[in-house]
This record gives C-alpha cells, sequence and structure tokens, in this order.
C-alpha cells in the first residue's frame, strides 16, 4: 500500500527490514544502544561488529531521540537508532516519546541528506506498545512530517515483519490518507 505527502511515498510492505535498499533503515533501539532482541538484534547481525563499535563510541540514546550510524554490511548506508517508549498504561507520556522517535529519525535522514527511510514497528515488540496505537502514532507523526517540514525524503517505508503487524498500518494509513 502506497500513498503520497508532501512530496513523498509512504510506503506499506510486509518484510525483513535488514533486506531494504533504503539509504537508511531505522532500528527499534535500547536506550544503552547495547544491542538487544527482535529487530534490534538482527540489525546488529546482519550489519556486523561496525555497528556495534560506532554505538559505543555515541554512548546511548535517550528515550525519544535517535541516533545514525553506518549500515556496515547491510544494503543500506545508515541506520538511524530510534529508542521508542515503553509502554505503562498509556499516562506516562508514551504517546509524546514515540512520535518523538519517529520525528527525530526523520530529522536525522534530512539532516543526512538521505532521500529514502524504511523504519519498523517502533515499540511494539518487547516493550509492548498497543500496535493499532502505535499505528497511529506512527502514521499521524510522519505524514506530519512529510506535510510541514523542510526535507529531500522521496520514500518513507514501513517494514512489518508480520500480517497482523501490516493490516494495523494499512488501516492507520487509510485513516490519515481520509482525513486529507
Amino acid at each position: 500500500m502506497r500513498a503520497e505527502f508532501g512530496g513523498a511515498v509512504v510506503e506499506l510492505v510486509r518484510g525483513d527490514i535488514t533486506e531494504q535498499g533504503t539509504d537508511a533503515i531505522v532500528n527499534a533501539a535500547n536506550s544503552g544502544l547495547a544491542g538487544g532482541g527482535g529487530v534490534d538484534g538482527a540489525i546488529h547481525r546482519a550489519g556486523g561488529p561496525k555497528i556495534m563499535e560506532e554505538c559505543r563510541e555515541i554512548g546511548g540514546c535517550p528515550t525519544g531521540e535517535a541516533r545514525i550510524t553506518s549500515g556496515g554490511n547491510l544494503q543500506a548506508r545508515y541506520v538511524i537508532h530510534a529508542v521508542g517508549p515503553i509502554y505503562r498504561g498509556g499516562s506516562s507520556g508514551e504517546e509524546q516519546l514515540l512520535a518523538s522517535a519517529y520525528r527525530n529519525s526523520l530529522r536525522l535522514a534530512t539532516e543526512n541528506g538521505l532521500r529514502s527511510v524504511a523504519f519498523p514497528s517502533l515499540s511494539t515488540g518487547a516493550y509492548g506498545y498497543p500496535l493499532r496505537d502505535a499505528a497511529d502514532v506512527a502514521l499521524d507523526t510522519v505524514v506530519e512530517f512529510l506535510r510541514n517540514e523542510r526535507h529531500r525524503l522521496a520514500l518513507v517505508r514501513f517494514v512489518l515483519f508480520d500480517r497482523r503487524a501490516l493490516e494495523e498500518f494499512e488501516e492507520a494509513l487509510n485513516r490519515v490518507h481520509s482525513e486529507r
């Protein structure tokens, strides 16, 4: 599924984020940039030790922010490490922190002159963010950025691991697109 906003295409696909040939892929990182399971572990395994070396040099990243490293052995030239919030019921600022993680990732992509970026669904794995709510935050934030910020992005792709995630993101994109 695809839609255009602010001169860029937002695309939803089911697949493996480590196999994306976009300029950058976004890692669902932890605040220590220490590697881990899920998307984070897969990116570090596929990208090789260079990514972890660069993460150690950076030292960490607060929740809601993002940092950039090279892509190591990945097809993508860069990895943007975004730290989403751990879900604690929704009353601890989780929505704002999740939106901030997406927004800061897009800002880093723009500051580095990138034209394409691929996101996973941030915070919905081990961090427990409800998938439907996370999809709404992700699409609302990305579309708002594309419409209102100066950027050179041509493609923002969401790479969803399973059918359920893809369906939730499709519904969220349909909602955002109908509000156009």
